[in-house]
């Protein structure tokens, strides 16, 4: 597997990241995504990305056992900021709970460091000074790695920038958008400003919450279990616009003898701003259609002609 480096940092990482998110629920139990994680990672996967508020922390709890043993070989992501404890100070970005949200994550996770510590979206009631001191000073005390953040606009990864280095302290060297190729607004200012000042992206949601896998048909209802039947924002998306971007797309996959999710995920991966897309996986069949994609190399020539068919 070839491994890319993390924005302008020398920490290497797998071209694919596994996502939690689901890790511990109803979706998928212990036992299959302990399967999922370790199948992963005997297939070249370094790169974990977890939060604290996945399953009520159930996830970290999960990834904690893969790591033993490893804890070394891999690179361990998870983020904070949402609700995790209680009281008016249980959420947020302030001093305070920063450092307390990651004493709790470490315990979750089993481990006395994280690899890359993330702000899971901006907290206009804090400023951002205090936060990016907060997390200095657990980078300063050996607990963290590297920060990032995800759900950031340009703007306020700017700010936070400019922040950092008045203080000279830590700065962002990763960004988690929502970006896939049915999604490519951050592709407008977003990504090209984080690409020129050396911020990777680790996106999630690359196959746009399963839009881009080729379950779904057009008059067709949506497969049992899957997120359209379950969730109507993701139903409502299936309009006759979104089936002739899809049809197209998947055409054009199967004339290159690829799937519809390997055309997405190496879209992703051909562009210069993209690090390691998060891939979500609910069995170990998932996972390993998602590596398929490793074997498509789009030149940019051919992520022009797939941008045009996705409209």
């Amino acid at each position: 597997m070839e491994y890319r480096r993390l924005g302008r940092t020398g920490l290497k990482v797998s071209p694919l990241c596994v996502g939690c998110w689901r890790m511990g629920g109803d979706q998928t139990d212990e036992e299959t995504s302990l399967a999922i994680l370790r199948a992963a990672i005997e297939a070249g996967i370094n790169f974990i990305d977890t939060a604290d508020v996945y399953t009520g922390g159930h996830s970290e709890r999960i990834v904690a056992k893969v790591l033993e043993g490893r804890r070394s070989e891999i690179v361990l992501a998870t983020k904070f900021r949402w609700r995790s404890g209680r009281g008016p100070n249980g959420d947020g970005a302030s001093r305070k709970h920063v450092l307390e949200a990651c004493e709790a994550s470490l315990r979750r996770l089993g481990t006395d460091y994280i690899d890359l510590y993330q702000i899971h979206g901006w907290d206009g009631g804090t400023p951002i000074e205090e936060t990016m001191g907060a997390l200095d000073d657990l980078v300063r005390g050996g607990k963290v790695r590297y920060i990032g953040c995800s759900n950031f606009s340009a703007l306020q990864i700017c700010r936070a920038l400019w922040a950092a280095d008045r203080a000279g302290g830590a700065k962002f060297v990763s960004v988690q958008p929502h970006y896939n190729l049915l999604d490519r607004g951050p592709e407008n200012e977003l990504l090209p400003f984080c690409h020129e000042v050396g911020i990777g992206c680790i996106n999630y949601s690359p196959l746009a919450g399963g839009l881009l896998t080729g379950k779904y048909r057009r008059g067709a209802e949506p497969p049992a279990g899957s997120r359209a039947a379950r969730e109507e924002h993701v139903r409502r998306r299936l309009d006759d616009r979104t089936h002739d971007r899809l049809e197209r797309l998947e055409a054009y996959a199967r004339a290159h003898d690829h799937s519809l999710s390997h055309l997405a995920l190496a879209y992703l991966l051909a562009q210069p701003f993209v690090t390691s897309p998060i891939i979500g996986a609910t069995s170990v069949a998932h996972l390993q259609e998602s590596l398929g994609a490793l074997e498509w190399k789009v030149g940019p020539e051919e992520a022009a002609r797939i941008r045009e068919l996705a409209g």
